[in-house]
């Protein structure tokens, strides 16, 4: 029987109060309220911890926090904001989970235990998406006639979605991507497919593998690897978060690479810091920090390499930084030098770089009202840039931004990309 999660006091009491966190906090930016910034959460966990506040009282200021860490960043104090917010919702789940059951809840543990973790029920998923986008069902949503059947935040979402890969192609990727030249390798490389990347957005794993192979690596998919367990973590499902990572590890010990890469900044984030997840298990721990220290994010890679960025991009382009990539895995230029590397582009930063966008995982679906607040001052300091791209690493932040552009009737003028796409366009895959 596991024992009973109890509140983090101890990491606590390291917060002086000083404020530091507050402007890079985007909900205090949006939400004016102070237990909305992280001081303020913090104080509130201490005083529930103190049997001060009930879980209840705790509940909605921790739900409504992103979870971006930025005030990490900000805190001269070394605050373990991310180590504190997570533990806390682990507290509540484990509250809720003793609750009445309800149907959201219902929902919530058929996708985080049977959805998520599940190659094969991902891949069926998808192949009913695939069947909804091709067979003119989606159209006919587009054109109002089954408006009905989705609420307005998923009907949003659904909106921008990218068209998905067919089954066929899906299932007929190679396992084994090789460097055109057999005499230019590099690197042993295993790539981290992910979760919802794998479903959603196949086609950039598909070029992120093909631009490690063209830059000299030898690409290996393994197929025993499972969702990060990302998702869980955030949710205060941290047992469940551990069982992925144990999959995760032991998938990836079979292959002997110099590195394990990813291309989604909330999934580098979460594999970078399996290590945490095992503080109490001293064998799994050190099993896990040998998989941290080769997890790279793909920029890393490629930044390293000689890429045939020949084609000409001739665009205004600026970078929406995935926070857990910036937070957490703590890669800010590599994207940047990538992005200048590309003939004709003209490169302008957005003002507040580091903002968080109000995706957060599924944040945006269950928090949609707060996170279009925080999309909105985003696309004002998109709009300043008169981007006509906008680059993204993480597949929340590629679909939040895609609704940015719509909701300011952008669309016509301004894309959405990953790097992935960004740079293959320009070493001619596409």
């Amino acid at each position: 029987m596991n024992k009973r999660k109890t509140l983090p006091y101890d990491e606590t009491v390291q917060c002086v109060q000083c404020g530091y966190c507050l402007p890079a906090c985007p909900t205090y930016l949006t939400m004016k309220r102070e237990t909305h910034s992280p001081r303020g959460r913090i104080n509130l966990v201490q005083m529930a911890a103190e049997g001060h506040l009930s879980l209840d009282e705790l509940e909605e200021p921790l739900d409504l926090c992103l979870g971006c860490r930025a005030c990490e960043t900000a805190c001269p104090s070394g605050v373990q904001y991310g180590k504190i917010l997570e533990d806390a919702r682990g507290v509540l789940a484990e509250y809720k989970g003793n609750r009445t059951s309800t149907p959201l809840r219902w929902i919530e543990d058929k996708m985080f235990q049977n959805i998520f973790p599940s190659p094969k029920k991902l891949q069926l998923l998808t192949d009913v998406i695939w069947l909804y986008q091709a067979s003119g069902v989606q159209a006919m949503v587009h054109k109002g006639k089954l408006n009905h059947v989705l609420s307005d935040n998923l009907r949003a979402f659904e909106a921008v979605l990218p068209k998905v890969s067919s089954p066929l192609k899906r299932r007929k990727r190679p396992r084994l991507f090789k460097p055109p030249i057999a005499n230019t390798l590099q690197w042993k490389v295993a790539f981290f497919t992910g979760c919802i990347m794998d479903a959603i957005f196949e086609k950039i794993n598909r070029l992120s593998m093909e631009l490690l192979a063209l830059a000299g690596c030898e690409v290996h998919v393994i197929g025993e690897q499972t969702c990060c367990g990302a998702l869980h973590a955030h949710a205060g499902r941290l047992d469940d978060a551990k069982i992925l990572a144990k999959r995760n590890i032991e998938a990836f010990e079979r292959l002997d690479v110099d590195f394990i890469v990813n291309n989604a900044g909330g999934c580098g984030g979460m594999l970078v810091e399996y290590d945490h997840l095992f503080h109490d298990d001293p064998q799994w721990e050190e099993r896990a920090k040998a998989f941290v220290a080769k997890t790279r994010d793909i920029s890393q890679v490629l930044a390293q390499c000689e890429l045939p960025l020949t084609k000409p991009v001739n665009e205004i382009i600026t970078y929406q930084r995935s926070c857990h990539m910036t937070n957490v895995q703590k890669v800010t230029t590599e994207p940047l030098d990538l992005i200048k590397r590309i003939p004709g582009v003209t490169f302008r930063e957005m003002a507040n770089p580091d903002m968080c966008c109000g995706s957060a995982g599924i944040y945006n679906v269950l928090n949609y009202k707060e996170s279009m607040e925080i999309l909105d001052v985003k696309m004002e300091t998109v709009k300043e840039t008169t981007a006509t791209t906008i680059v993204t690493t993480n597949p929340g932040c590629l679909l939040q931004m895609k609704l940015g552009v719509q909701r300011e009737g952008l669309s016509e003028r301004v894309r959405v990309v990953h790097l992935a796409e960004l740079l293959a366009e320009s070493a001619e895959l596409l």
